[in-house]
């Protein structure tokens, strides 16, 4: 293993506002095929013991509730969601933040609803506090397939790595003999 990969001993997931209403307004991705990277994501987590920390912005608005899809899959996580109360760059709220830093870990896969609102922002200071960070760009959608991209491009100038749920299956399994692999090649072919 090389010695930069992230793996299921060093590295969290971060899941930013899968959120039913806003998903709603999404048109960079087809959104059924962004609902089944979200939910493959969320089951590598479970796989491999992945620290996961879930947020939402305004549940009680038009932004709704998580998907109900993560809390069947990762229910404590779900149950220990960040309620933000509107902060666009969650890592401006402390909760957040302190979970964030609680996992311990350096190495991050962030993903979430819009790309280029509650995404770029906590990346940008992540990368900034010295986290090294892996953007999914099929489980994060944004309004129009212009400011998605565009937010990946930034993101990615600023040092984070764009990757895919099945590139993060192939990292964190390393080995498809070994158990992780076992169980991350049954998601990949989800």
């Amino acid at each position: 293993m090389h010695s930069t990969a992230f793996n299921p001993g060093n590295s969290a997931l971060l899941l930013i506002d899968h959120q039913v209403g806003t998903i709603g307004f999404t048109h960079s991705h087809d959104i059924n095929l962004l609902i089944s990277n979200t939910t493959k994501l969320a089951k590598i987590a479970a796989a491999v013991d992945l620290p996961s920390v879930l947020t939402s912005s305004q549940e009680d608005q038009f932004q709704g509730p998580l998907l109900p899809v993560l809390e069947e899959i990762l229910p404590t996580q779900f149950a220990a969601r960040i309620k933000r109360r509107g902060i666009v760059n969650a890592m401006h709220d402390d909760n957040f933040a302190a979970a964030v830093r609680a996992t311990g870990r350096k190495k991050l896969f962030v993903s979430g609803i819009a790309t280029e609102v509650c995404i770029l922002y906590p990346v940008l200071q992540l990368l900034e506090e010295g986290y090294e960070v892996q953007v999914s760009a099929d489980t994060s959608a944004s309004h129009t397939l212009y400011g998605d991209t565009i937010a990946l491009r930034r993101m990615e100038q600023a040092g984070a790595i764009i990757t895919t749920v099945d590139q993060i299956i192939a990292e964190l399994a390393i080995d498809w003999s070994s158990l992780n692999g076992k169980k991350l090649l049954g998601i990949l072919n989800y």
